[in-house]
């Protein structure tokens, strides 16, 4: 597959977000940035949700988990336990959240906590957003740029740095003016790109291994690639650890993440914005269970046209195309580019970006709403005028860019392309102060003193869960601390704020 053709249409693409940036930016405000002014369509805002709460990490590492090996057996669907927990998590989100960040009138969800404990839960709440959603989207954004590094950029010579800064660029100018008002849009029509790739690469080898979607099935369960429910109670993949774990992520990376809760809160009224919600629920576990699928279907499709399994040194396994280990993400990208027809390719390049850009945008710009909103203190500024106010936004748009290209020159030093455990193992430790703050706004009736003990404790919670997960084997009779850890970690940060908190009468 030519580079150049694959690059002309990477191009193309990125020429066709503008056009759509241009006129849903034009006569844009610092509200249309923030939260679209307050009228965002909530089926469009539903639908784009889809792609960016997928983005390219499932796109590429979901399919890839179902070969791997668990022990002696596939992962097979095993990921599917936590899509059951995304599942009851978004619902605590549609029907105890958003009534109270609509009731609330919220820009910022991080103002809750301002107006239950004061300034400084407020601030250590937005700091934690901060870290969690740029940690986790440069993650994301990190796995899709090395693939088109290493399949298209690499045969020009551009190196992996110019590559992140070309990526990192493009995001940049389609976001930099209409924010949230842009983003509802170009959402809408990358996710509409990534599901079209997905349904097609699945179709395609179905007719090329001349199999339905029953036979299909039939043949990945007896290769062991369907397994969803772990009953090992000691495994860090045990389904009850799993689905719980699952909820609390959803709770807490969608449900106290002013990314995606900045769409939701776009949306004109609370009954619309649930809508979207259930909606968005129901869609998003048919695709992840699509996404398993077509990974099953990979594995086939690789060891029918020659790839095998090998064990390496140490005894783990690996699927072998050539002397390459295509395992895990490695397996999407080569069979798409390297194995199936040019038209294929060309469809898996232009999903794959379109799976990258709605994580990416929706990061960037929720990140610059937080940080002028909530640190900054932007909307509370009457000494500011709109102009003003415009300017320090563009600033910290473009200065958290700059933040996104080190933090993926740190993933890509690091060299690990296994990212969605890692992505789900980083957001135990950083989201786990987020659940434990608002959970003892929503759940106590007791105040906190406005001291600096609120963000000692929220700092030495994830501390004491590193330490805990680290030992937990030799600790606890063999027990594996798995997804659990986010659980642990809002406990552990919401007895802290208990011993420090003190009876009160709450204006509710």
């Amino acid at each position: 597959m030519s580079a150049s053709l694959l690059f002309s249409f990477v191009i193309g693409y990125f020429v066709l977000l503008l056009v759509v940036a241009y006129f849903t930016s034009r006569n844009s405000n610092n509200d249309s940035f923030f939260i679209g002014n307050r009228n965002s369509n909530w089926m469009l805002v539903a639908f784009g949700m889809v792609g960016t709460s997928l983005s390219g990490v499932t796109f590429v590492s979901v399919p890839g988990t179902v070969g791997d090996y668990a022990g002696s057996l596939h992962n097979g669907f095993a990921y599917f336990q936590v899509v059951i927990g995304y599942f009851f998590g978004y619902l605590v989100v549609a029907f105890v959240l958003l009534p109270l960040y609509y009731k609330m009138n919220l820009t910022s969800i991080y103002n809750y906590l301002q107006k239950r404990f004061g300034t400084i839960a407020y601030k250590t709440g937005a700091l934690f957003f901060i870290i969690s959603r740029t940690v986790g989207a440069t993650a994301r954004l990190y796995l899709v740029i090395f693939v088109l590094q290493e399949f298209i950029l690499k045969s020009f010579g551009v190196p992996f740095v110019v590559t992140a800064l070309i990526i990192l660029l493009m995001i940049l100018l389609y976001t930099f003016e209409g924010g949230v008002k842009t983003i509802v849009y170009t959402d809408t029509l990358q996710t509409s790109l990534m599901l079209v790739g997905l349904v097609v690469s699945v179709v395609y080898i179905l007719n090329n291994l001349n199999l339905s979607v029953g036979d299909a099935m039939r043949t990945l369960t007896d290769q062991g690639y369907t397994n969803i429910f772990n009953t090992d109670p000691k495994s860090g993949g045990f389904f009850l650890k799993q689905i719980i774990g699952g909820m609390f992520i959803t709770i807490s990376m969608f449900g106290l993440d002013q990314e995606m809760m900045q769409k939701n809160i776009s949306v004109k009224t609370l009954k619309d914005s649930q809508k979207n919600m259930i909606t968005f629920n129901l869609v998003s576990a048919g695709v992840n269970f699509l996404f398993l699928l077509l990974g099953g279907l990979l594995y086939l499709y690789a060891l029918n046209h020659g790839a095998e399994y090998a064990q390496a040194a140490g005894g783990k396994m690996q699927l072998l195309s050539g002397d390459k280990n295509i395992m895990g993400d490695e397996l999407f990208p080569t069979m798409a580019l390297q194995f199936m027809p040019q038209a294929i390719s060309i469809i898996f390049i232009i999903a794959l970006i379109s799976a990258l850009f709605p994580s990416a945008d929706g990061a960037l710009t929720a990140l610059t709403s937080s940080f002028c909103i909530d640190i900054l203190g932007l909307k509370r500024r009457d000494d500011l005028n709109e102009k003003q106010q415009k300017k320090i936004r563009l600033t910290v748009h473009l200065s958290f860019t700059v933040i996104f290209l080190a933090c993926i020159m740190i993933f890509y030093r690091i060299g690990d392309r296994s990212i969605i455990d890692k992505i789900l193992k980083l957001a135990g430790y950083t989201y786990g102060p987020l659940l434990g703050l608002f959970a003892f706004g929503i759940l106590s009736k007791r105040a906190l003193p406005s001291t600096l003990m609120i963000t000692f404790i929220c700092l030495a919670a994830p501390v004491i869960c590193y330490f805990l997960s680290q030992n937990s084997e030799k600790w606890f009779g063999g027990y594996q601390i798995g997804i659990e850890l986010l659980i642990i970690n809002g406990l552990l940060t919401y007895l802290g704020l208990l011993s420090i908190s003190k009876k009160a009468e709450l204006a509710q």
